[in-house]
């Protein structure tokens, strides 16, 4: 058991257990930092004076385990090298109400960490997502934004038309959230496993407004565009398979049988006329990829039941978890205990 988040009071925030509010963990994955994280302590510490923040180094060769030890933070480390491992290791640690997670490297506002928990705590939220508002040309890499786009875009029409920015890092998440999420990812593609974790269990979320600027002078991205965006795609496709598989293979098998059709059109046309087969490898040509095209939509629909029971476990898992609301219910036990004889 970690060491218990402090409480934190948010401008128009429902109360929670205790006098000062919901418990709220920031938390900094982090990896060679050590130009920004000083700041980036600093900069929520000011927003969110109560909360207990959380530095997770993640096998840095520089001093971003020692400069956030000196500003307060709890340091811990993941020697798995890769963001998600991180994450991974964060949400099974720490234990809190409320959960701020951020990049480390400066770029993003923690003065709208406040409005990001109210909004959490006022709608019974379980994931607010901050979508980049970036204030310079040079803070937001075009190659980034055009993948960030093409990819939130797939994401939007497989899965639901939700979020319009899926690889934002800087999230709010109740405790339900974190605690119900099967992490699988190993880098940088956990951005994408929570977006879709929260629309594939139709969870209620929402988006707020942040600036995003530059990173500090001499500190580099770690982000590969080409190399992480296909890592994103292969996730993408993958979770498509696990969440939506007669989607994918009843894709697949119309592939498969419109290639039939249009090989075996010329044989059936020239059956029908002189009641002859002359080509007889397009005719089995035509009949495999036809098989093959009806196996693929099978194999979606057994598939497509063996996903509906595991979302169901999912769901169930999910709502056995209090959600924000929670916070503000009283306990009638011990308002009973409070009331007068």
């Amino acid at each position: 058991m970690t060491t218990a988040a402090a409480q934190v009071q948010c401008p128009g925030a429902v109360t929670g257990p205790g006098p000062a509010g919901p418990r709220v963990a920031v938390l900094l994955p982090a990896y060679n930092e050590a130009l920004a994280i000083g700041a980036v302590i600093e900069a929520f510490r000011a927003a969110l004076p109560e909360a207990t923040i959380y530095v997770y180094d993640n096998n840095s060769r520089d001093a971003t385990a020692e400069i956030a030890r000196a500003a307060g933070a709890v340091v811990r480390s993941e020697r798995r090298q890769g963001k998600g491992y991180v994450v991974r290791r964060m949400f099974a640690d720490v234990d809190a109400d409320i959960y701020l997670m951020c990049d480390a490297d400066a770029t993003y506002e923690a003065a709208a960490a406040p409005a990001m928990v109210e909004r959490l705590l006022r709608d019974g939220l379980d994931m607010v997502v901050a979508t980049r508002s970036a204030v310079s040309e040079t803070a937001y890499r075009p190659a980034h934004a055009f993948g960030n786009r093409m990819l939130t875009g797939i994401v939007r029409v497989i899965f639901g038309n939700v979020f319009t920015d899926m690889l934002s890092g800087y999230r709010v998440f109740s405790r339900r959230f974190v605690k119900s999420f099967p992490i699988t990812s190993q880098g940088f593609e956990i951005e994408t496993e929570l977006t879709i974790h929260a629309l594939e269990l139709q969870m209620p979320v929402d988006e707020v407004r942040a600036r995003f600027t530059d990173r500090p002078a001499g500190s580099t991205s770690k982000l590969n565009t080409v190399r992480d965006g296909l890592r994103i795609l292969r996730t993408i496709v993958g979770l498509l398979r696990l969440e939506r598989p007669f989607q994918l293979f009843g894709w697949i098998g119309a592939l498969f049988m419109a290639l039939s059709v249009l090989a075996g059109w010329p044989v059936v046309t020239e059956f029908l006329r002189t009641g002859l087969v002359p080509r007889l490898p397009t005719a089995v040509l035509a009949t495999g990829l036809m098989l093959i095209g009806w196996l693929s939509v099978f194999s979606g629909l057994i598939l497509d039941s063996v996903t509906r029971a595991r979302q169901e476990v999912k769901r169930l898992r999910y709502l056995e978890l209090a959600g924000v609301h929670a916070l503000a219910a009283p306990d009638p036990l011990a308002a009973a205990a409070a009331a007068p004889r």
